[in-house]
C-alpha cells in the first residue's frame, strides 16, 4: 500500500477535531425527522456487518458512541452525531444488502438510504465502507452508481484490514482502485482501515479535516 503524505497541520487538525466531544443527537426514520441543513454532513454507508459502527467509534475515539452488534441490520435508522466544537454532522446509515430482515423493513431502509443520499443539500461526502476481505460487491456498486448519477462525492474505505493476509489486502486495494478509476464522483484515494488495530484512523480523520478546511466543497 502506498503511504499517503498529509501535511502535518492537517493531521493535527484531524486529531483535535475528534479529540473533542461528538455526541449522538437523534435517530431518524424519515427525511422529515432529519435536523436542519445547517452543518457540513458526512455519511457512512456500507453493507451490513462491514464494521460501520466500529469504525465510527474508532474515528471518534470511543467504544460506545455508535451501537455495535454481531447481528447484521442492527442500525435501522439514520443515526445522527454532531461535533460540539466543529461545523460537522456525522450520519450513520442502515446497512444494505442484508436479506434476512423482514422484507418491508429492508425496502423501507433502502428507500430511506437512497432518499437521503440523493436529496440532502448539506451532504458533502459519503464514505462507502467495503470489507477488505471481499472487495466491492454488487450492492456497493449500486450505491456508487447512484452517487455518481447524483454527483455526490464519495470515498471508499476498506474495513477490517487486520483480517486478511497482506497479499489479499493488496488484491482488494487494486480491485477497488480499478472499480473507482473512471467514476466521476469517486475520490481517488482509497483508505485502508482496521477499527481493532487503529490502522487508517489518522488518515480518515485527516481526510475529514481537509473536507472541512475546504468549506465542505
Amino acid at each position: 500500500m502506498t503511504e499517503i503524505n498529509y501535511p502535518t497541520d492537517l493531521i493535527e487538525r484531524g486529531r483535535l477535531m475528534f479529540a473533542r466531544p461528538i455526541v449522538f443527537t437523534k435517530g431518524c426514520v424519515s427525511l422529515a425527522d432529519l435536523p436542519p441543513m445547517d452543518r457540513v454532513e458526512i455519511a457512512f454507508a456500507g453493507r451490513s456487518n462491514v464494521g460501520k459502527s466500529s469504525l465510527i467509534n474508532a474515528l471518534c475515539g470511543t467504544s460506545n458512541l455508535a451501537r455495535t452488534s454481531n447481528t447484521p441490520g442492527r442500525t435501522q435508522e439514520l443515526n445522527i452525531f454532531e461535533s460540539q466544537s466543529e461545523n460537522l454532522r456525522i450520519v450513520d446509515m442502515p446497512g444494505y444488502g442484508y436479506a434476512k430482515a423482514p422484507e418491508p423493513k429492508v425496502k423501507a431502509w433502502t428507500k430511506l438510504i437512497h432518499q437521503y443520499l440523493t436529496g440532502r443539500a448539506t451532504l458533502r461526502r459519503v464514505y462507502v465502507l467495503v470489507d477488505s476481505r471481499h472487495g466491492p460487491k454488487d450492492n456497493d456498486l449500486s450505491v456508487m452508481n447512484e452517487l455518481d448519477r447524483a454527483a455526490v462525492s464519495y470515498q471508499v474505505v476498506l474495513t477490517k484490514a487486520d483480517k486478511p493476509n497482506s497479499a489479499d489486502v493488496e488484491k482488494a486495494l487494486a480491485a477497488t482502485r480499478w472499480t473507482i478509476a473512471k467514476r466521476p464522483a469517486a475520490h481517488p484515494t482509497v483508505l485502508l482501515t482496521s477499527s481493532e488495530k487503529g490502522t487508517g484512523i489518522k488518515e480518515l480523520r485527516t481526510e475529514i479535516a481537509m473536507l472541512l478546511e475546504s468549506g465542505g466543497a
